[in-house]
């Protein structure tokens, strides 16, 4: 009986979801089927090596935004992911090419370093009535700042096979970004839809008062949600800078902007306490996907700066919409 129970519940949350993101799902199947089906496009796009390239990229951007929907659906904001990435990156390619550290030591350095910095923001946000906006934007330039003085603005090189296996290797076919990114989407969305700490997040998204008076801790779930936007940064950051065989002071440049994008095309609400990491997975998709059908049509990159705009505006207004449409 209870499995019974379970399945139909199962099944009715299924339902929602399909219902509440049938936009974006139509939305990407057309862009789909568009590039597919394309003439300029199609010999190109349907490769398994074209595949596999865009999920690569893309799976920096949803490190980022598994943390930043959980930071946007707690009604806050993290500008500060993409100077973590570029710290972190830098000073994990310096552990292992300056000071001969072992690699794994050296990512679980950067790494951390990203966590560091995660809790800093939340400790800030939740003992201060200072805005998550103001707090991020100062300490984006305090990392970028350190990320600068640590390396003096010059790429950190490393060249080892061992090294570049994290952000430019395979596992089996499959490339390992994309490996550890599926294992982090798993860990994001049993956090989000099967533990009490998910259940927090919505609810202190929702109204912060209500969840207060519930006897919940509003402080501690807002700390570790940005600790763990912290630690996809960090992630993002060590991955990156084995992709690009060195930690660079200038990577993660607007990979905050990505990471919301992809958040917010997914459906997730800017005004908090509503949003799933499916429809996260879906906006990362639609975006990646747009990314590479305008790169294959040879549209001009400041074009295309252009049409990410006016998509993530069209995101932004339907949430408007919706939001109105409910009060």
């Amino acid at each position: 009986m209870a499995n019974v129970i379970k399945r139909s519940s199962m099944k009715q949350s299924m339902g929602v979801y399909f219902k509440e993101n049938m936009g974006i799902l139509i939305a990407f199947v057309v862009l789909y089927l568009f590039l597919a089906v394309n003439p300029s496009t199609s010999e190109s796009f349907l490769t398994r090596q074209n595949m596999f390239n865009v999920l690569r990229q893309i799976s920096t951007n949803l490190y980022l935004a598994c943390g930043m929907t959980m930071v946007i659906i707690l009604g806050g904001i993290d500008l500060s992911v993409g100077s973590i990435i570029a710290l972190s990156g830098c000073v994990a390619a310096a552990c292992v090419s300056r000071h001969a550290m072992p690699i794994p030591a050296a990512l679980l350095i950067g790494t951390l370093l990203g966590v560091v910095f995660g809790m800093l923001n939340g400790l800030i946000i939740c003992k201060t009535t200072i805005p998550p906006f103001i707090v991020t934007l100062a300490t984006m330039d305090i990392a970028r700042g350190f990320a600068y003085v640590y390396t003096g603005g010059s790429p950190v090189r490393v060249v080892t096979k061992e090294w570049q296996f994290i952000g430019a290797g395979y596992i089996g076919i499959f490339p390992t970004p994309v490996v550890i990114l599926v294992i982090i989407l798993i860990v994001t969305a049993l956090l989000m839809n099967n533990t009490k700490f998910g259940r927090h997040i919505y609810a202190v998204g929702g109204n912060v008062q209500a969840a207060h008076f519930s006897g919940i801790s509003v402080e501690k779930v807002k700390f570790w949600v940005y600790s763990f936007s912290g630690l996809m940064a960090g992630i993002a950051g060590v991955v990156l800078a084995s992709r690009m065989y060195s930690g660079q002071p200038t990577a993660g440049q607007g990979a905050e902007m990505d990471a919301i994008a992809a958040v917010v095309v997914g459906g997730t609400s800017m005004a908090g306490g509503a949003g799933k990491i499916g429809g996260t997975i879906i906006g990362a998709l639609i975006i990646g996907f747009l990314n590479n059908g305008l790169n294959l049509l040879n549209v001009n990159s400041f074009w295309q700066y252009v049409v990410k705009g006016l998509v993530i505006l069209l995101a932004v207004f339907v949430d408007f919409i919706r939001n109105r449409s409910k009060k």
